[in-house]
């Protein structure tokens, strides 16, 4: 942070910015077509915005990082980050075909819950790794069970799309997988710009994502690599590019400069509200069940105990910011 009072036009961002991540889930909803080919479509959009900031930042560069950017470590690490974020999107976009939007965004955003439970696992086996605080573990057990409680509302309606487990599972896997690109942008983005790290990661994520398409989907024989130019498409993923990549990405990573990384975190984890009262103000997709709003609730609490535990630990460490931006 450069400043203890940001001025009025950085709060409007993170306004902004906040809404305009949360917008994601209720927009790709709206595009009648198969998930991984979906998910391609969305990334290529936002690799093609990101491609000329990428190159303004490659030209004020110096030549040791140029060398860098092509060492066996650093592309290695771009490659599995690419791959992590190709399966982040391909299992979140299916869950949104087979669960609600509510629920998507719940186990979607529940990505603190899976690395809680990762250190405690790893650091009884693995020397080195941090054992997570008792804050942390009360906050990952008040989730589990905020999330299981969600889960009494299968079957129920949202709109036009149903509760159901394998839509859950999907949107906990992507979940799962975003861990991996949230590592690899830790370790990376310690001496790496950030439009640098993003284009080439999510220009891999978007490629990556079009055999898998080509093998399970038709639409991929309909529609081919570049469908998201058809005049039916190209709007909507436009507005994911620019609204909820460029404005609520971007817009977070400037309010960073302002605000502390918990202020950042703690108003990503109300995604899923105001992404659920974006579908239902302007799509219709109706309000979720009230087992959801009772989990979703209890979930929402624990995630925000392990965010404000973590950096509450870490306020003091640089990296803890760039785990945030990659998010």
């Amino acid at each position: 942070m450069t400043s203890t009072k940001p001025p009025l036009w950085v709060w409007v961002l993170l306004v902004s910015a906040v809404f305009g991540v949360s917008s994601a889930g209720t927009l790709l909803q709206q595009i009648e077509l198969d998930p991984l080919l979906k998910a391609s479509y969305r990334l290529q959009l936002t690799a093609v915005v990101l491609l000329p900031l990428a190159v303004m930042q490659w030209r004020q560069q110096s030549s040791e990082i140029k060398a860098q950017m092509f060492e066996k470590r650093t592309l290695l690490i771009l490659g599995l980050s690419g791959l992590a974020l190709a399966m982040h999107f391909g299992a979140w976009v299916a869950s949104l075909k087979y669960t609600t939007l509510t629920h998507s965004l719940l186990f979607v955003t529940a990505h603190p819950l899976i690395v809680v439970a990762g250190m405690f696992a790893f650091g009884m086996f693995l020397a080195g790794v941090r054992q997570p605080t008792q804050r942390e573990l009360f906050g990952a057990v008040i989730g589990f069970a905020g999330a299981a409680l969600t889960l009494l509302d299968e079957g129920t309606q949202q709109g036009d799309n149903t509760v159901t487990l394998l839509g859950d599972s999907l949107a906990l896997l992507g979940a799962l997988t975003v861990v991996g690109y949230i590592v690899c942008g830790r370790i990376l983005r310690a001496w790496m710009p950030i439009f640098l790290y993003a284009f080439p990661v999510t220009f891999l994520a978007a490629v990556l994502l079009l055999p898998a398409s080509m093998l399970l989907e038709p639409d991929f024989v309909t529609y081919g690599v570049f469908g998201w130019l058809d005049g039916s498409f190209f709007l909507w993923f436009l507005a994911l590019a620019l609204i909820a990549g460029l404005l609520g990405h971007t817009g977070l990573n400037t309010c960073l400069k302002y605000f502390s990384p918990l202020v950042i975190s703690a108003c990503v984890t109300l995604e899923p509200v105001i992404g659920s009262l974006i579908g239902y103000v302007l799509f219709e997709t109706d309000l979720p069940g009230r087992w959801t709003w009772l989990g979703g609730a209890i979930l929402m609490v624990g995630l925000m105990l392990i965010v404000t535990a973590t950096h509450s630990m870490d306020d003091t460490n640089p990296q803890t910011s760039e785990a945030i931006e990659q998010e």
